[in-house]
Formats: structure tokens, sequence, C-alpha cells
């Protein structure tokens, strides 16, 4: 019974049971793939645990969660507290640092750079598509809301428009404005 209704219910919707629609999705061009983030020596790295500060509550206050590593060669110091976890934390401020390193020694090659400009990109693009598709509504409803003779000064709906109706009124009767007084 139960099968019986679920495909009248499917052709009800113009699908048929039998034949199920397949939708399918055209794939896109991959993007290229990012260039790897510097390793970072352990040597080089001077890494300590501080208590966390912020909301978040006693837990957050009273464990030392928060990460702060001091790269010695530069002097760039990165503090991580995004987590309740040390390792996470860990690891947050590992790649921040990576991503920091990487952007001094590459600049416009860095992985940040690179992010950056596709996010810039594809923003772009986005607006982009969004004008055509605005413009091509526009056109459509020009085209659709024109009438024919309208405006074009044939019919004399142009001039009725503008107020020129060729004839002039003068006010005529030359009587007082108001109620009639016949008898009084």
């Amino acid at each position: 019974m139960w099968r019986k209704i679920w495909t009248l219910s499917l052709r009800t919707r113009g699908v048929q049971a039998e034949h199920p629609r397949l939708f399918t999705t055209t794939p896109g061009k991959p993007e290229k793939a990012l260039p790897p983030r510097p390793k970072i020596l352990e040597t080089e790295i001077d890494e300590s645990f501080l208590r966390g500060s912020g909301p978040g509550g006693q837990k957050i206050n009273k464990t030392s969660s928060a990460v702060q590593i001091k790269h010695l060669p530069t002097g760039i110091v990165v503090k991580s507290q995004e987590t309740r976890s040390r390792e996470s934390n860990r690891k947050l401020a590992r790649n921040l640092l990576a991503e920091k390193l990487d952007q001094i020694e590459k600049g416009e090659g860095s992985r940040m750079a690179i992010k950056g400009a596709r996010a810039t990109k594809k923003k772009a693009s986005a607006g982009k598509k969004a004008r055509r598709k605005y413009r091509k509504l526009e056109e459509e409803k020009g085209v659709k809301g024109r009438v024919e003779g309208v405006g074009s000064g044939g019919d004399g709906m142009s001039s009725a428009v503008s107020g020129d109706t060729g004839a002039s009124y003068t006010g005529g009767g030359g009587g007082e404005v108001g109620p009639a007084t016949g008898a009084g």
C-alpha cells in the first residue's frame, strides 16, 4: 500500500517512480594548489604556555592553555587562546607563525597573498555576474513595458500628458463664484 502512495505522490509531482530524475553538476576548474607553509625548526622557536584571559569563565582563567610562540631569528611573537585545549592552541599558533614567516619571505607569492587575491577575484566575479543579471532583467522589463505609440506624438497622448490640449479656457460666465442669489 505504501508503495502505491509513494508512486502516486511522485507522479503528481511530474516524476515517474520507475525513472527517477538524476541531477548532475559540471565540475569546475580545479584550483591551483597553494604553496606549502615553511617548516619551522624547534630550535628557532621559544614556546610558553600562559593563562588565558577574557570570556570563558573560571576554567580559562585558571588553566595555562594559551600558547605564546616567539620566533628567535625574526623576533615575531604569536599568541593563541582560541580554544580551551592547549594542543589545539599550539597548532593554531604554529600555523599563524608559519603564515607570518611566509608572508615576510615571499611577499606577493605567499599563501596569504594568494588567498586574498583569490577572494578578491571571486568577489569581483560575483559582483559582475549580479550586475549582468540585473541589466538583463532591466532590458527585459523595458521591452515588455513599452506600449506602441505612447510618447510618439501621433495619437495626441504626448501633448495631453504635457498639458497642451489645444483648447483654451477663458473662464466664461462672468458671474460671481458662490451660491446663486435669485430671490433675495
